[in-house]
Formats: C-alpha cells, sequence, structure tokens
C-alpha cells in the first residue's frame, strides 16, 4: 500500500485550505458536505467536522479542500490538519463509502497541436496525473493501465502524461486529421468511467515522487542545482504549454556540458535543436557565466 503524504496548498480564497495528496482518492468524482450529517458517507469529512472551526468539505481528485468559519486563521491549525488527514489515510481509513453519491462533473477533452508535427496534446479539463510520466513502449506502460490501452491503437509510437494532459506521439503511418476524432473520444470515455491513469504506486516505483526527487535534487553539486532551478523555473513552464517536458539529467564540470533528456512533444521535434541552442544553451551561458559550455540532449 502506497503512503499517503498531504501538502498544504493556499488558494485564492484565504478561508479555504487544499490539503493535495500524492495520490487520487476519487474516481473521477467530487463530493461537497455542508455538515456533518450530509457527510455520513464520508468518514474522513466526519472527522473533519469534529474540528469547530470546519464549515464544509470538498473531496476530489487528489485533494480535500476546507472552508473554515472566522474563529482560527489557516496559518495556526492547517500543518494539524494535514497531520490529522495523512494519519487517519495511512491508518486505512474510508474517505467515501461506495454508497455516496458524487456531484458528477462532464469530462472535456480537447486535441491541441504542439510544434512537434508526430505529437498531439489531448488537454482534460481535470487533473489527470500528480507528476510526469512517459512511456515509449507497451512494456514500459505496466504502470500505466492508459497508456497500455493506448498502445493497442497500432499508430501509437509513445504516450506522456503532465497533469492534466496526455501527449501522444504516432508513427508516420497515418495522418492526424484521420486519428484525431477517435483518440479524444477514447480518453475522454477512459477518465469519464474513472479508470486508473496511471496505478497508485507508478510514483514510487518510478522515482517521480517529489520527496524522491528533493533528494535527488539534494545530493547535486552547486552547479547542477543552479542549472535545474533555472529550467523549473524558466523553461518547464513553456514546453509544457507545448506538450513536452525537458529533465536535466547531468553535468561535467571538466568539459562544462549539460545533458537533457527531451520528453513528450519535445522528443524528435524538429525545432528542438533549434529550442535547445538558441533558446536553454544561451539562457544557461549568460545566467551562469563561464559555467556552461554546450547543452545536448540524449535523445531527439
Amino acid at each position: 500500500m502506497n503512503t499517503f503524504k498531504v501538502s498544504v496548498q493556499e488558494t485564492t480564497n484565504n478561508a479555504i485550505v487544499k490539503f493535495e495528496l500524492n495520490q487520487f482518492v476519487t474516481k473521477n468524482q467530487s463530493f461537497e458536505f455542508n455538515n456533518i450529517d450530509e457527510a455520513k458517507s464520508s468518514p474522513l469529512a466526519q472527522q473533519l467536522f469534529y474540528l469547530p472551526f470546519v464549515k464544509k468539505v470538498y473531496i476530489s481528485s487528489n485533494f480535500i479542500a476546507v472552508e473554515r468559519y472566522n474563529i482560527v486563521e489557516w496559518s495556526d491549525v492547517q500543518d494539524e490538519v494535514a497531520q490529522q488527514i495523512e494519519a487517519f489515510l495511512n491508518d486505512g481509513g474510508v474517505i467515501i463509502e461506495e454508497t455516496a453519491i458524487s456531484k458528477k462533473v462532464p469530462v472535456t477533452v480537447y486535441a491541441e497541436s504542439t510544434p512537434n508535427p508526430s505529437v498531439m496534446k489531448f488537454v482534460a479539463n481535470k487533473k489527470l496525473v500528480t507528476g510526469l510520466f512517459e512511456f515509449t513502449s507497451i512494456e514500459e506502460a505496466k504502470w500505466s493501465p492508459l497508456a497500455t490501452e493506448l498502445f493497442h491503437f497500432p499508430f501509437v509510437k509513445s504516450v506522456f502524461f503532465d497533469e492534466n494532459y496526455v501527449s501522444v506521439t504516432k508513427f508516420d503511418i497515418t495522418e492526424w486529421q484521420e486519428i484525431t476524432l477517435e483518440l479524444r473520444e477514447f480518453i475522454r470515455t477512459y477518465i469519464e468511467n474513472g479508470k486508473d491513469i496511471v496505478l497508485p504506486e507508478a510514483t514510487e516505483t518510478l522515482k517521480t515522487s517529489t520527496e524522491q526527487l528533493d533528494h535527488k535534487f539534494e545530493g547535486l553539486d552547486d552547479v547542477s542545482k543552479q542549472i535545474v532551478n533555472i529550467l523549473e523555473e524558466y523553461v518547464k513552464p513553456a514546453v509544457a504549454s507545448d506538450g513536452g517536458n525537458i529533465q536535466f539529467i547531468g553535468y561535467d564540470e571538466n568539459t562544462k556540458n549539460v545533458s537533457v533528456l527531451l520528453q513528450g512533444a519535445c522528443s524528435g521535434c524538429p525545432s528542438s535543436t533549434f529550442t535547445l541552442k538558441n533558446g536553454i544553451e544561451n539562457m544557461l551561458k549568460e545566467m551562469l557565466p563561464g559555467k556552461v559550455a554546450m547543452v545536448e540532449a540524449i535523445n531527439g
């Protein structure tokens, strides 16, 4: 059983805090409870209502949002609530009874072209995964039931997941206009049926959990840490909007060369070499003078 981790996320409403989990707890369902009587179908929500400042509980995908009365400030109690939720879940506590009636939110998926003509991005109106995942074969895809299903289409070459989208890379045997509608409807139906996108244990097994990534980061040298921070802040948001990702692999102190892995739409993209040389490489040279000579992709 995967261990639950809870992190506190502020929202635009200062009365509401989101307690984000490292795994999904509902199958494409949302539940809202206004008091302890309404929360009979949710032992977790009932426990939260025993706290005198809890006004409303909302449970969806991988988070629990709680609205407070004005008798306390979240800064005084949020860590304690996070610990309580974490302990409840790790003790095997039930979040939602199967009899609970959810607020069904229709799933929409739209297709978006990317700079890579072989890749189409399918964007959903809800969170799909809690980390980044890339699968380049059906053997690799054993951690993802959705990717496994997608590989049954003969034209699917690789599958990349980020927070709310799936990037699909196709072989050249067919054109996007022939397959986009079919793929979009397949993905939409799959999500709407509440099936697993990736298995709960995938994040830990594939070493993509926040804790594992933080631990790996702490083991890096100072220049590598600076490079990772620059990529996270300036590069990743841009490539994510194009349906891809760039991952730091290593830095050679002697040659001053930086190695990266291109994922999703960035992998094999005709414009990725230009982006690497004229974008990322120049940025790193400018921000880390004398420390970077070249950026090379180990793929694409």
